[in-house]
């Protein structure tokens, strides 16, 4: 086992290890038939509410598999899915590709801190930030600062899908490299993470160059093959795709362009990825328990892994999870370590379904298990003191509840609802408790400045979008606010 290997063991040991003393132990775990009675109402909403016109489910807890599917794989010739229904998964794409990388690190076949121009074609002098280099830990952990398309997408490929399949049908390898000569991070690589449809896919070119291979075929050495997946790329299981439709039921053109395969172009059915993600929850591979390893940030506040977002629960359970889009499809998947217990789901429709997948994993896992203990205290706490002093609060209930754990990312969440609620002067008080604890966040004063302006509290309001536009001068959306409220008399 390398070096890397034995640093990612030891990181999933002492997770599991640290947290067997410190956190709650959590509520029994469902029976079948409650599982069952959970999704079968939850998967039945989701498609009578019209966000999708299917919708298939995988659940694994404990190595074991269970499925659940609703809807109709297409609307011109109604036919129920089926675990076997293949589906495009888009940016989940990008988890597999990285646990490509994480095989060739352990087979030394390259280094995380390599320079990727050491396995470009040709000359590259701009892929630098202030003499940073991007590097293959940036690729797989998100902050390469990279264009997110290159060559770059039409500006209307929302509007006009089919265009866009034909253009990324016709890009080659040869015009991105010849794109990529004169692109340069918009920032210092390993800084922030952000979505790349092009790191990944340069990630998948340099495994192709390293090996000798075609992506496809080192799709199947490494990941497909071993895990008994069937074949994610090509036509073979053609006939069991799905139709993806858009937000308005028109049918949309499959993404089958080779441009784009290692960054957003597997399709996969519930059946192949309860299998990857049984082999997750497992992480017997020394490459899956690297490719789980935080590789950006700190899994106590927001992490990145090889593509996995990493992160704590309220009540300090490891979660790990992704999502993924394309123009007719939107896909979830995420996991709890130390339950035995992960969840995936496929629907075809786009855009705003990827979000409402992960609301439907986070009402099925509250109904499996029920609320947290330390969130109803928490809940109850606040209330009582009208959110007076949230810092106060929190040191009061964590006194109780030693496993109480907040992220920035759970209390913005948090926040949001309450504005959703009409109840401003709560979401203030928590989104400013936010930017006291994480004070280098431009997200959290961006949140504090919007919930402010709500309020009708103008000079707040501009101080902290101002706060959130200095700590992220690219913030776009403080500038525009800053803008209008400026404007204001």
């Amino acid at each position: 086992m390398n070096r890397l290997a034995v640093v990612a063991a030891a990181w999933v040991l002492s997770v599991i290890a640290g947290h067997a003393g410190a956190a709650e132990r959590p509520a029994a775990a469902p029976t079948p038939t409650n599982a069952d009675e959970v999704f079968q109402r939850l998967g039945a909403e989701f498609v009578a509410a019209d966000r999708s016109d299917g919708l298939s489910i995988a659940v694994v807890e404990n190595g074991q598999a269970r499925f659940y599917n609703y809807g109709t794989v297409s609307r011109q010739k109604p036919q129920a899915p089926t675990e076997h229904t293949v589906y495009e998964i888009g940016s989940i794409t990008k988890i597999l590709t990285s646990l490509i990388l994480a095989n060739a690190v352990g087979e030394g076949k390259v280094g995380l801190q390599d320079d990727i121009r050491r396995y470009l074609p040709g000359e590259y002098p701009k892929l630098a930030f202030d003499g940073e280099p991007v590097r293959l830990i940036h690729l797989a952990n998100t902050s390469s600062a990279l264009p997110d398309n290159l060559p770059a997408l039409p500006a209307d490929a929302e509007q006009a899908p089919f265009q866009a399949v034909a253009a990324l049908k016709r890009i080659t390898d040869q015009h991105v490299y010849t794109a990529l000569a004169s692109a340069s991070p918009s920032d210092r690589p390993g800084h922030e993470p952000r979505h790349s449809n092009l790191a990944a896919n340069l990630m998948g070119g340099i495994l192709e160059r390293v090996y000798g291979q075609p992506y496809e075929a080192l799709l199947a050495r490494y990941v497909e093959q071993p895990l008994g997946m069937a074949a994610g790329t090509g036509e073979a299981r053609a006939a069991l795709l799905a139709t993806g439709y858009n937000r308005d039921r028109a049918a949309m053109p499959a993404l089958d362009a080779r441009s784009v395969l290692a960054g957003g172009g597997l399709r996969y059915s519930t059946a192949d990825l309860a299998k990857f993600l049984g082999a997750q929850l497992s992480a017997k591979d020394a490459a899956i328990r690297l490719s789980q390893t935080p590789a950006w940030g700190d899994a106590d506040n927001v992490a990145v892994g090889f593509n996995w977002i990493i992160s704590k629960t309220i009540d300090d359970q490891l979660h790990l999870r992704h999502s993924g889009g394309t123009f007719g499809f939107s896909s979830y998947i995420e996991m709890y370590p130390q339950r035995g217990y992960g969840i995936v789901l496929l629907a075809n429709r786009p855009g705003e379904a990827q979000g409402q997948l992960q609301e439907l994993a986070n009402r099925a896992t509250e109904a499996l298990w029920g609320k947290p203990p330390v969130l109803t205290a928490l809940e109850s706490a606040l209330q009582a003191s009208a959110y007076r002093d949230v810092a106060g609060t929190v040191a009061q209930v964590r006194r109780e509840h030693r496993a109480l754990h907040l992220t920035e990312d759970y209390l913005n969440q948090w926040g949001y609802r309450l504005l959703a609620d009409k109840q401003t002067a709560q979401a203030v008080a928590l989104f400013g408790y936010a930017a006291q604890q994480w004070p280098d966040s431009w997200n959290a004063f961006d949140s504090l400045g919007e919930a402010y302006e709500l309020a009708g509290d103008r000079d707040r309001a501009i101080a902290n979008y101002q706060r959130s536009l200095d700590l992220s001068p690219s913030n776009g959306n403080a500038a525009e606010h800053l803008r209008k409220l400026r404007q204001q008399p």
